[in-house]
């Protein structure tokens, strides 16, 4: 099964606006030659208008970190799906292990998120993935099965055909810690075991499933040679441009 390969740059809470414009340009020189490679860009709310202007025309597109469920209303700090459209957004990172670590994300809200962006026509990035003591004791299977099916809770495959999914060990995330390729495409697949579970083949093997702890120029290439590995959730190696190109033209 071809399934594209998609590489999305999560820069997380960094560069003011001026700093996120000069990268976004960056990441356009340097990607400019990146084949039939699908690469987007998440900076944080403030800098997506601004982002939105550096990119257009290059073909990268423009994803935000995180949305609200809800519409409208008093939700003070939130932004809603409409919002994140208004400013050209294509894509959403939804359930970010920082999201379920620090600010209270659970199954159900991730869910309840999904629901609403594939409802406005975005494309979720459904992050799943498990804590060191976890792996550790085994759990790993468990955990991002709960997590798959907990996301896909009352989902057609429709819709769920539109959705991304990027697995990312949380012991791997900004520790210089990576998940071995054979590893990392070892859960990649049994993702999709769940997914035919819940769905059909058809979803499982058509789903793009990115690795999302620490892939860098240095283990990019090893990794997206893997069967079940479509591309990336980049964290660090996002914020340079040349290391970013590392990841979406690897060597």
């Amino acid at each position: 099964m071809s399934r594209k390969i998609f590489i999305a740059g999560n820069w997380k809470m960094n560069t003011t606006i001026d700093e996120a414009v000069a990268l976004a340009k960056g990441v356009v020189e340097e990607c400019k030659n990146r084949g039939n490679v699908e690469v987007a860009v998440c900076p944080p709310y403030i800098s997506l208008a601004a982002v939105a202007t550096a990119i257009k025309g290059s073909g990268i597109k423009l994803g935000a970190q995180d949305v609200h469920w809800e519409a409208s209303g008093a939700y003070t700090g939130k932004v809603s799906v409409d919002m994140l459209k208004s400013v050209g957004c294509e894509y959403v990172i939804i359930g970010h292990s920082e999201q379920r670590q620090y600010f209270g994300e659970t199954d159900e809200s991730v869910n309840k998120k999904t629901k609403a962006v594939l409802a406005g026509g975005l494309i979720p990035i459904i992050c799943v993935g498990e804590l060191l003591a976890e792996r550790e004791n085994g759990l790993t299977e468990k955990v991002c099965e709960k997590q798959v099916i907990g996301a896909y809770k009352d989902i057609s495959k429709e819709d769920a055909l539109k959705t991304v999914i990027a697995y990312e060990p949380v012991w791997a995330i900004g520790t210089g810690k990576t998940a071995t390729p054979e590893q990392a495409d070892e859960v990649h697949l049994f993702i999709r075991k769940v997914l035919e579970k819940l769905y059909d083949k058809d979803l499982a093997e058509k789903l793009v499933i990115q690795y999302g702890g620490s892939m860098n120029p240095k283990n990019a290439k090893e990794l997206l040679a893997k069967e079940n590995v479509d591309g990336g959730l980049i964290g660090g190696a996002s914020l340079k441009p040349d290391q970013f190109k590392g990841v979406v033209i690897p060597q």
